[in-house]
């Protein structure tokens, strides 16, 4: 997605009004302090009065910003989105939806690609000396050292959206892969459960990863060298000894913490760092802030998710603890002789940037499809306005930043490489059919597979794929979530797209727009029914 920087004149003229106003005190002190001035033939001051200047540089303040405020107004935007349809949004007048979308994207939604590029360089140094001295620290867990202790990989893989371009509102979360190092008489047999009558949906994304012994090992001695690390780090499965996501992630988190305190030292001029574990749910978080003597332009607070993975190959990491909605928690029998403690989630991250890169070469100079997508989680947090916590909560679930994601590939996938169509002046046309595209897959009309798993998937076209991966059944990644949650999602997803004119003057940016009180579903609690 190609950069570019919008000039803001609610700084740019003050700035420059102040600018001016100090430049001209500056001229009359240092006239003042000349000694004797030379006076014209009438008596008249030769320099400018500075209430004059000062009083033209705010006129013309002024008149900018009322050009500014009236070409916002009047000029004409984008077409209205299907007049005749009854999935349109409702239309409360001027200014047009167009251009509400435009002025919202650039106040509330577009991130100063200054700030975002300083942000991710500055987790990268972090997060870059925290595995560098994991790494050498070895390992602290049930395996002190040696042939058979788990350890650091010694580097680190960046993942998300704000690595692919379509992060919004604040580089504030980011989210980063620690790849580890298994023993060499260790080799790893993953498989996929999507397969598994006997399993409930939600688990059909996740994997099991058993432990067999390298190419040239014999079993007998092989199973008697590598009986520490599986009384460490794995669990019975079935009779087979398989790879604990559980006790991995445990062993990962006091690694850290360790790693942590040998570079806090290091860091106290530049920042200062905590890390919060996670428990079994979720990975442990570093937490970044600004140290006082930091006087750089992006002093932010950051949150960084470090997340253990297993490398499966061709760049495919199964990570712990399985990603929502995989159910996670304490530990539990399955179906089958499975263990919740032996679930491990994939990562397929890589294969899916590559997607992005592969339509983005192949789209029309300025195809809009990642603002779309910048668009459609707007869209989803003026939605979760007014609701309780836990509607909130589960409201983030099925419409998270992945599964959104998801719907724009399959969306473009679907249609081929992004046509003209997908140009700036269509922003409108294209969210409509993204979001009722989602509200489709929510009332199960259509599926929303996973983009890579099954031997549909579309990544494959870009890259090969592990044989786990190409021989996986395909996930449905909404099949998790019941019937009645995701008709509620749904009714909600359709109110807030017919209110979005309104949400968008009430929540937007600038103060010129009208203002209105807020709906009354938006007062309301829970997912509320449709309005007619």
């Amino acid at each position: 997605m190609s950069v570019h920087y919008t000039l803001n004149l609610r700084v740019f003229w003050p700035l420059v009004t102040g600018l001016c106003t100090a430049l001209v005190c500056l001229y009359h002190v240092l006239r003042g302090s000349g000694g004797d001035r030379a006076e014209h033939p009438d008596g008249a001051d030769g320099g400018f009065p500075l209430l004059k200047v000062a009083v033209l540089l705010l006129l013309g303040y002024i008149l900018l910003r009322c050009r500014h405020a009236v070409r916002q107004r009047f000029l004409p935007g984008a077409p209205r989105l299907g007049r005749h349809s009854t999935f349109s949004p409702r239309h409360f007048g001027e200014p047009s939806l167009g251009i509400l979308l435009e002025s919202y994207y650039e106040h509330e939604v577009r991130l100063s690609p200054h700030v975002l590029g300083h942000s991710k360089a500055h987790v990268s140094r972090i997060v870059g000396e925290l595995v560098r001295a994991g790494r050498a620290r070895g390992s602290p867990g049930p395996i002190p050292g040696g042939a058979l202790a788990l350890a650091f990989r010694g580097d680190f893989i960046q993942v998300g959206s704000a690595y692919e371009q379509h992060k919004i509102r604040r580089p504030d979360g980011f989210d980063v892969l620690v790849p580890l190092r298994l023993p060499p008489l260790v080799a790893l047999e993953p498989r996929s459960l999507g397969a598994e009558p006997a399993l409930a949906p939600a688990f059909h994304g996740c994997f099991v990863c058993a432990l067999k012994a390298p190419p040239g090992a014999s079993g007998g001695h092989w199973l008697r060298d590598c009986k520490p690390f599986a009384d460490g780090f794995c669990v019975d499965v079935l009779g087979r000894r398989h790879l604990s996501a559980t006790m991995v992630l445990r062993w990962f988190q006091s690694h850290l913490q360790r790693s942590l305190a040998t570079v806090r030292y290091s860091l106290e001029g530049r920042c200062r760092v905590s890390l919060t574990p996670g428990g079994l749910e979720q990975p442990p978080t570093l937490h970044i802030l600004p140290c006082r003597t930091d006087y750089g332009c992006c002093r932010l607070s950051m949150a960084v998710r470090l997340i253990p993975a297993v490398h499966v190959g061709d760049g495919v990491f199964l990570v712990a603890p399985p990603p929502p909605p995989s159910p996670v928690g304490p530990l539990s029998e399955l179906p089958g002789g499975l263990r919740t403690d032996a679930l491990w989630g994939v990562n397929t991250a890589r294969q899916e940037q590559k997607l992005l890169s592969w339509l983005q070469e192949r789209a029309p100079p300025g195809a809009c499809y990642l603002k779309c997508l910048q668009l459609l989680k707007a869209l989803r947090d003026l939605g979760a306005r007014g609701l309780d916590p836990t509607a909130a909560t589960q409201w983030g679930r099925i419409l998270s930043s992945y599964m959104l994601k998801t719907v724009l590939l399959a969306v473009l996938l679907r249609e081929g490489a992004p046509a003209q169509g997908w140009d700036e002046a269509h922003v409108g046309e294209r969210l409509e059919e993204l979001v009722q595209f989602l509200r489709d897959c929510l009332l199960r009309r259509h599926t929303l597979f996973h983009c890579v798993l099954g031997p549909g998937g579309a990544a494959a076209e870009v890259g090969p794929l592990p044989k786990v991966l190409r021989e996986a059944a395909p996930v449905d990644l909404l099949a998790a979530f019941d019937g009645h949650a995701r008709e509620l999602a749904a009714a909600r997803l359709l109110s807030t797209w017919r209110r979005l004119p309104q949400l968008l003057r009430v929540y937007g940016g600038p103060r010129y727009l009208d203002r209105c009180p807020p709906p009354r579903s938006q007062r309301s609690q829970g997912f509320p029914g449709d309005e007619p």
